[in-house]
């Protein structure tokens, strides 16, 4: 019996006079109608606050009065103490329940149980469950076709789980109870770390709908990090009582009762961290470098510090079911990027469309930035959730400088033109490389951090977090996690890159076309902590010194001019007549202007290697002469510019 046994000799934490089973049944005058001879009072309690999610298909409802459920209740939810019988009267007790062990009349933090009949079926759920009412182990049964508490516990044996000591009706190490109800039809995606698919699951024009897919199936589950990592969890941290994260599975993240996460009945952790959501806090309990669990996780919540991808705040929480689409509702919690139940530990960085940290996360496709893509099997996929078509983007201070292009294709943060094949020229991101000019500064291999280390091998595509990265991520020598987590550096760059600007205000003393405040030191080390860090990763600086693709590469960038002000970073979302977009030449309006002499749009010729415009109080002609802004002289006529 365990603590359920109150009698004079048991091992409860609240016993009294009567013998091990009269404290629940009377043989002879239980109950009038209920069953089994049931002799506690029942509880008094009229409404119950119950578990509620936007994707919950099957609906719990209030146990009815003397319910297989509302029997636990009688002394669970803390209206009716212990010893109340209805045959004997009040049983004088000695002692106090658990606080763990009172629910009160607020079970949003339960596991639904008592649904609506009949049971529906569900992506989460084994389909035997609602087809014929059978789980997936025997042991495991519905109540009345229904789930109810006696489901998951046999209340007179405690130790059925010897380590859990909770009444389960079968041994819950490696969530084999978990399991026997939750698990989905296996994926119709094969998820393999070394060969991730190529081509997309896309659900055609499933726009903005909400994508519910809290569980993806056994096949993903059981090759996940969750299932499968070996992590010494610490005591006194409610993720799961048997020692290690593989055996405490579900209970890593999920407690069946009185969880504090209420939507997901989410663990939450021990110490709730101010104005972060509960999602992002659950994973931040294990994945915050420290001794929660051994051996110790990269610290994702040392990267959150620094700029990073905002969190959910206020209005803008993460639901479930939200759409792919995040419109007017951009945030990122940990589980918009990654999926809990499919994602595998990335241990090889190899040139593959989506890291295994990303199996099976939804995503939007670069088709048309709407169609929903369920799992991504490309990384730019998850990205383009927000970074496309979405509405209400903004542009946050916090991310630093943005450039206002020359050509652009309306919304500057829609990413999807950008990268289109169509595009004149693009970093290879939504698809290979297509450039019909050389790229001599290319390198074959990436650099590491440090500069001065070969990577990753070169390839016809490339990731967003290939920029977009943590600035001490391990895949390119760090010690610290991978992914646009959070960086040092603006626009959650992984390395150092410049955007050069001018005072704001108007010409001739400020504003586009006036003297550049933060020209860039004389470079010694492009690699490692220099001004073009970033573009030196892929880019042979030496090379675009010797002006091998561009005449006035070496003076522009000796006199201390970012990439920025020339090259758009991303790809061409449009071409005009004088700037036709090849490689990513489009300039930042906010530096550049008109040339005071052409009354010409900004222009550049590439057969000739020269631009019309003014910058850095120079004006800039079609035939290559640089003259003062201010004066009209020639600075160094027939040079190039």
């Amino acid at each position: 019996m365990g603590v359920h046994d109150m009698g004079p000799h048991g091992q409860s934490p609240i016993v009294g006079g009567l013998t091990t089973c009269m404290f629940c049944h009377a043989p002879h005058s239980g109950l009038h109608a209920i069953r089994p001879l049931w002799s506690q009072k029942l509880s008094t309690a009229t409404n119950y606050s119950l578990y509620t999610s936007g994707t919950l298909v099957n609906k719990p409802q209030i146990p009815t009065l003397g319910s297989s459920s509302n029997l636990c209740l009688s002394c669970h939810d803390g209206t009716v103490a212990p010893g109340q019988s209805t045959p004997w009267g009040k049983v004088q007790m000695v002692g106090s329940m658990y606080g763990q062990d009172v629910f009160g009349t607020d079970l949003t933090g339960v596991h639904p149980f008592n649904f609506k009949l009949p049971l529906q079926s569900s992506t989460n759920l084994i389909p035997s469950l609602t087809s014929s009412g059978v789980t997936g182990n025997p042991a495991v049964k519905l109540i009345g076709g229904n789930v109810q508490c006696a489901s998951c516990h046999e209340p007179h044996a405690q130790s059925i789980d010897p380590v859990a000591q909770n009444f389960l009706v079968m041994n819950n190490a490696g969530s084999a109870l978990c399991l026997a109800c939750h698990i989905s039809a296996p994926n119709n995606v094969t998820l393999n770390a070394k060969a991730p698919v190529a081509k997309s699951n896309e659900t055609k024009g499933a726009s903005t709908s909400a994508v519910s897919k809290p569980f993806v199936g056994l096949q993903a589950w059981t090759k996940s990090v969750h299932a499968q990592a070996v992590y010494k969890v610490s005591k006194g941290l409610n993720l799961g009582p048997y020692g290690n994260t593989k055996l405490n599975g579900c209970l890593s993240c999920h407690a069946p009762h009185n969880a504090p996460g209420a939507a997901s009945i989410l663990t939450g952790p021990l110490q709730p961290v101010p104005n972060m959501d509960s999602a992002t806090q659950n994973c931040i309990t294990c994945h915050n470098g420290g001794s929660n669990i051994s051996p110790a996780t990269p610290n994702v919540f040392a990267e959150l510090a620094k700029t990073g991808h905002p969190l959910p705040q206020g209005s803008n929480r993460h639901t479930v079911g939200e759409g792919a689409v995040l419109n007017k509702n951009r945030h990122a919690t940990c589980v918009d990027c990654h999926d809990p139940h499919s994602s595998q530990q990335t241990t090889a960085f190899l040139s593959t469309p989506l890291r295994a940290s990303q199996y099976g996360v939804s995503g939007v496709s670069a088709t048309d930035g709407t169609t929903v893509v369920s799992p991504a099997v490309n990384q730019f996929e998850t990205c383009l959730r927000c970074h496309s078509t979405s509405s209400g983007k903004q542009v946050l201070a916090a991310f630093g400088y943005l450039p206002t292009r020359a050509v652009t294709a309306g919304d500057p943060l829609n990413l999807v033109p950008q990268f289109s094949i169509n595009s004149r020229s693009s970093h290879p991101v939504t698809h290979d490389s297509n450039s019909s000019l050389p790229q001599p500064s290319l390198r074959k291999f990436m650099w590491n951090l440090d500069g001065h280390t070969q990577g990753r091998a070169m390839s016809t595509r490339i990731l967003c977090s290939d920029c977009h990265n943590s600035d001490d991520n391990r895949e390119f020598g760090g010690p610290g996690p991978n992914g646009p987590h959070g960086s040092k550096y603006s626009h959650i760059l992984e390395r150092r890159y410049e955007f050069s600007q001018v005072t704001p205000g108007v010409a001739p003393l400020a504003g586009p076309g006036t003297t550049i405040q933060n020209l860039l030191p004389a470079v010694v080390d492009a690699g490692a902590g220099g001004p073009y860090s970033l573009c030196a990763k892929c880019h042979d600086l030496a090379n675009v010194l010797s002006n091998a693709s561009f005449r006035q590469h070496a003076v522009h960038i000796n006199g201390g001019f970012s990439c920025s002000v020339c090259h758009t970073s991303h790809g061409m979302g449009a071409q005009s007549a004088t700037i036709s977009g090849e490689r990513l030449v489009n300039f930042d309006l906010g530096v550049v202007a008109p040339n005071d002499n052409a009354r010409a749009p900004v222009s550049y010729n590439r057969a000739n290697s020269t631009c019309t415009l003014k910058c850095h109080n120079y004006n800039h002609d079609a035939h290559g002469r640089v003259t003062p802004a201010s004066v009209g002289k020639a600075l160094s006529t027939g040079k190039k510019s």
